[in-house]
């Protein structure tokens, strides 16, 4: 585990000092020190016997010792995977309440040395001098016991499956790779921008996109209050019309009869009330169940924004308008996919990294790339290998040997066409894959698993895709056949990172969106970007989930986010 950063000294309750001269972190705006300060030092913590601490914790796991005079309890505060063996005195507090797996403790204790003995493992324990807080469990309806949980279990109990080991721990890793995004672009000098999660524009062109709309609460309402209150048949409309060309009468012969001002006015008052009587009356005749249409469509004039609108697939458009004003940018935020897809690569919101790149190309846009993942592998190595060990342990033996590899290693490059007669040689040399390969296909993960876990055991980018399986804003090469795109192919996971160089073409940008089929009005102000002051500039987009999937070596994506939104599913 890396060394402890101390906090500046005018942060509240920052340190104390240990009896080595070293520091020991505590929580921020607490007085509580951090079982990771304790644990993850290179001696164990056993260099801070006699240091007096307050530590704060969920137990793991609690026994009762000496015939019930104290209990050993294992806690845990989330900040490191290792817990605290923490000994209270029954004359402290009543045991019973502090031993059940799940019981929140906040402690004051003396750190001391434990005895030596069969099977002790724990360099530091705390004996506990004053019980401050308990959070009780009744361990027979805590739905975590302590026997080992599976990952498809957890996910029905989304609020609480943080406090087990695996989910605390990819906890952590994400916590890491997030902080790596960000300190990668800002060391490079990239300008972090948010991107709008409400859009009008599809990025991909796929039309797979969940609706931001109003319309169904208005018409909801609008049915319910036309069941409450009938609307008004052909009789009270002609009631309604009777008592307006009564009062306008009315007002005419009071007007004949050169009658006073006041009654005049009264009376005009009184045809002004039937009027708008009348036209209430014909407006809520006219009202029908379902949503408004216009031209046999829906008619989205009255909706929130005045027109359709969707949740963002990618904030790669909207961000493109920086970089073409501001050079080098990113974006790092939820992105959404209304696929119907109940696989474990998978899900309806998820996270991603896009940068762009004004005054860059293809070459550099590989380049960029690879250093980023090269850099989020070295960083998990460095900041989070005791996360990675246990991720090692429980999931997959070879994690952090993926790491190390991708970490030190330079990626293989080759065209899309070199990449398909590689598969097509594996083919005829009797390798069988479930999708067929033949030029023009787009990659299978089977495919793509296969370049970089057997054919060159790295990571892989393959560029120049056929134009025909990729989004209309690629630049297209001087074969007309291909466009300048790139894929980043990783073991275990496959593609990882999808990016490209951008169209900067006027006329060839306008000519590839007429031909796949797309409206050109949603992407005038995107084509603005290519009549004013165009730039020939590139990016890319990671899935952090995969990212984390990769890392890790845990199989379904489901378990690499808090909280997973996937079709039939949104919980919390």
């Amino acid at each position: 585990m890396a060394d402890e950063i101390v906090p500046p000294a005018n942060q509240l309750a920052a340190v104390s000092l240990g009896n080595d001269g070293t520091t020991v972190q505590k929580a921020q705006f607490s007085d509580r020190v951090l079982i990771r300060s304790i644990l993850g030092r290179p001696d164990g913590g056993a260099k801070l016997a006699g240091q007096n601490v307050r530590i704060g914790g969920w137990v793991k796991t609690g026994r009762e010792q000496g015939k019930g005079t104290f209990a050993f309890l294992e806690v845990n505060d989330g900040s490191c995977p290792a817990n605290l063996q923490v000994m209270v005195d029954a004359s402290l507090y009543d045991l019973s309440k502090l031993v059940a797996t799940g019981t929140c403790v906040t402690v004051d204790g003396v750190l001391k040395i434990p005895p030596e003995g069969k099977g002790v493992k724990q360099r530091i324990e705390l004996s506990v001098v004053k019980v401050i807080d308990v959070g009780t469990v009744d361990p027979t309806k805590y739905p975590l016991p302590k026997t080992k949980l599976t990952l498809e279990f957890l996910r029905d109990v989304l609020h609480l499956r943080a406090r087990t080991n695996s989910i605390s721990a990819v906890a952590r890793i994400r916590n890491a790779l997030a902080y790596a995004t960000h300190s990668f672009f800002q060391e490079h000098s990239f300008l972090y921008i948010h991107t709008p999660i409400v859009t009008t524009s599809d990025c991909e062109g796929a039309g797979e996109m969940f609706q931001v709309t109003t319309l169904i609460n208005h018409t909801e309402r609008a049915e319910q209050d036309l069941i409450d209150n009938p609307p008004p048949t052909e009789a009270d409309i002609e009631a309604a019309r009777l008592v307006v060309k009564e009062r306008g009468e009315a007002v005419a012969q009071l007007k004949a009869a050169k009658a006073s001002k006041p009654e005049i006015t009264a009376s005009v008052a009184e045809l002004t009330v039937a009027k708008a009587t009348l036209a209430h009356v014909e407006e809520r005749s006219r009202l029908k169940p379902g949503l408004p249409k216009k031209d046999g469509k829906i008619d989205y004039s009255n909706d929130f924004f005045g027109r359709q609108a969707f949740l963002t697939v990618s904030g790669q458009l909207q961000v493109e308008t920086y970089a073409c004003a501001l050079s080098s940018v990113y974006t790092f935020g939820p992105t959404f996919r209304a696929e119907n897809s109940h696989t474990s690569r998978h899900l309806a919101e998820f996270w991603m990294v896009e940068p762009e790149i004004a005054f860059a190309d293809l070459q550099d846009d590989m380049n960029c790339a690879e250093a980023y993942v090269r850099y989020m592998c070295k960083w998990l190595l460095e900041k989070c290998y005791d996360d990675m060990e246990l991720m090692a342990k429980n999931f997959d033996k070879g994690c952090i040997d993926r790491l190390k590899l991708v970490a030190s290693t330079p990626f293989k490059r080759v065209t899309y066409t070199e990449a398909i007669e590689l598969l097509e040689k594996a083919v005829a040399e009797g390798k069988e894959f479930e999708n067929k390969v033949e030029w023009g296909i787009d990659l299978a993960s089977e495919h793509e698993r296969y370049l970089t876990e057997v054919m060159f055991q790295k990571p892989v980018i393959v560029y120049n895709y056929p134009k025909g399986i990729k989004a209309f804003y690629m630049r297209l090469n001087d074969d007309e056949k291909t466009v300048a795109a790139m894929d980043v192919l990783v073991p275990k996971v496959g593609e990882l990172i999808g990016g490209s160089q951008r169209e900067e073409r006027y006329d060839v940008i306008k000519k590839r969106i007429e031909e796949m089929g797309l409206p050109i009005e949603p992407y005038e102000w995107y084509i603005d970007l290519r009549r004013y002051g165009t730039v020939k500039h590139c990016g890319f987009g990671l899935g952090f989930e995969r990212m984390i999937l990769f890392a890790t070596g845990i199989d379904n994506i489901r378990d690499v986010i808090p909280f997973p939104r996937y079709p039939g599913k949104a919980d919390l």
